[in-house]
This record gives structure tokens, C-alpha cells and sequence, in this order.
């Protein structure tokens, strides 16, 4: 029977301990190479808990390690050096990010966003930004999607 656990850890800082040696420790199976391989997937999320699943097979020893990517949000804050977005995000600006630093979110977050091109997840990036008070460019979300749409930063958006 093939075990999947499900589980939140600390980027870069993935150790024996609770949670997963625990979970792992009755499977018989080597504990630090996967610690090994969720510290060197998430290490650049490091200060941010990361969702992870690993799918264990108790009898053949094999096992699949799928890394998440945190919060979209999560990432926004981390970009900017905030705890938490505005609480009035209609009245009062949380921060300000750059659309180089919109393009970096939006490529960490690729493999689990909807948008198949660049400026599409740019477009969810910015959407993120919306109910946090955040703004790009100096701009408020969606004046910044209509001129992302309107091919403003075409430029500086490396081709696919």
C-alpha cells in the first residue's frame, strides 16, 4: 500500500525532526536523502514554509518527492520585506514592486499558474496584488494590467 504524506516545511531547513522524521521513521527509509532533496528544492524560498508531498512505497523503499511553491502573496510580502498586505487596500498602499520583480514571482510560480505565457501569469502576479494594497510600478493593479495588456512593458518580457 503506497503511502502519500502531504506537509508544510521550512524552505532550506527541511531536518529529522517533526514533521517529517516522524512520518518517515516507521517507513524504513533513508531520512536524509530526502531531507537532502527538499533542502535543495526549496532553498530558495528559504524563510517561507513550502508545501511538499511525498508519495513512499513501504515495501519497494521507492518514493516521489513533488515540492509546491508557497503563496503567490506569500512571495509578494517576501519581495517586498512585509509581514502582511494593506489592510485598506483601496485607501492605503502596503508597497511597491517593480515589474522586474513581478516577472521573478511570476516565474517561480510557473509550473502552478494557468497562464502558459510570461505575461499571462504577470496578469495573476498582478491580481494577487489587488486585495493587498500593493502596487506596481507606483501604480495601483489593475491600471498596471491594462497598460501590461496594452504591451507597456513589452519590452523588458523575454520571449517564450
Amino acid at each position: 500500500m503506497v503511502e502519500v504524506l502531504e506537509m508544510l516545511v521550512e524552505a532550506g531547513k527541511a531536518n529529522a525532526g517533526p514533521p517529517l522524521g516522524p512520518a518517515l521513521g516507521p517507513l524504513g527509509i533513508n531520512i536524509g536523502e530526502i531531507i537532502g532533496f527538499i533542502n535543495e528544492k526549496t532553498k530558495h524560498f528559504e524563510g517561507m514554509k513550502v508545501p511538499i508531498k511525498l508519495t513512499i512505497d513501504p515495501k519497494t523503499k521507492e518514493y516521489e518527492i513533488e515540492v509546491g511553491t508557497p503563496p503567490t502573496t506569500g512571495l509578494i510580502f517576501k519581495e517586498l520585506g512585509i509581514e502582511k498586505g494593506s489592510g485598506t487596500p483601496s485607501t492605503s498602499t502596503a508597497g511597491n514592486l517593480t515589474i522586474e520583480q513581478v516577472m521573478k514571482i511570476a516565474d517561480m510560480k510557473k509550473d502552478s499558474m494557468l497562464g502558459k505565457t510570461m505575461k499571462d501569469r504577470m496578469m495573476e502576479v498582478m491580481g494577487s496584488c489587488v486585495s493587498s494594497g500593493i502596487h506596481i510600478e507606483g501604480k495601483p493593479p489593475k491600471e498596471a494590467q491594462a497598460e501590461l495588456r496594452a504591451g507597456r512593458y513589452d519590452g523588458v518580457i523575454p520571449p517564450e
